[in-house]
């Protein structure tokens, strides 16, 4: 029970004080894709939509501009029942669909000032139950679930996105590959 314990709160120091990345010897999948414009990028969260399951957990990350919200809303809106507006979560934080592939929580990260919020929003006990689309998710620290996945948007010129899938999950790669051959 002691080594259990000690366990955790070494494991969680070394996370959160130090910012360590253990991912237990799991190798890091990195798969690319670019777009040449937002009818690209929804087309690519439209295939991406078709491989989502329940307990996904997907880390959008980028710049503001890049495209976060634009691939989420186009992701949410191909999945629900009838389409309807899909507003950004900046300032309400969560949203929550309930569409064709089961509920879809929607999270913007960047007003939050600390781990403590996050658990407050309830977005731990989405975590493995419901698919999950997080903004910003630098601000999860210690609490980002080892199995998730991150669509990293960097903006090239104009228009145009990489698009980088990653994660060290086994998991993704079959979908990934499927999502990705598609496009």
């Amino acid at each position: 029970f002691l080594y259990k314990f000690f366990k955790f709160f070494i494991i969680r120091f070394v996370c959160k004080y130090l910012k360590a990345d253990i991912t237990h010897n799991r190798k890091l999948m990195k798969k690319i894709a670019i777009s040449n414009g937002p009818l690209e990028t929804k087309k690519l969260a439209t295939l991406f939509k078709a491989n989502l399951q329940k307990g996904d957990v997907v880390l959008l990350k980028g710049e503001i501009g890049a495209g976060k919200s634009h691939f989420a809303r186009s992701l949410i809106q191909s999945a629900m029942y009838i389409k309807e507006e899909v507003p950004s979560p900046t300032f309400t934080l969560v949203q929550v669909y309930d569409t064709t592939i089961g509920s879809i929580w929607h999270a913007d990260l960047y007003r939050l000032n600390d781990y403590s919020d996050v658990i407050e929003l309830g977005l731990i006990d989405a975590f493995g139950e419901e698919i999950v689309l997080l903004e910003w998710p630098e601000r999860l620290g210690y609490l980002e679930p080892k199995d998730s996945l991150t669509i990293e948007i960097i903006i090239l010129e104009g228009d145009r996105r990489e698009i980088i899938f990653s994660t060290t999950s086994n998991e993704w790669k079959p979908r990934l590959d499927k999502i990705l051959k598609d496009q």
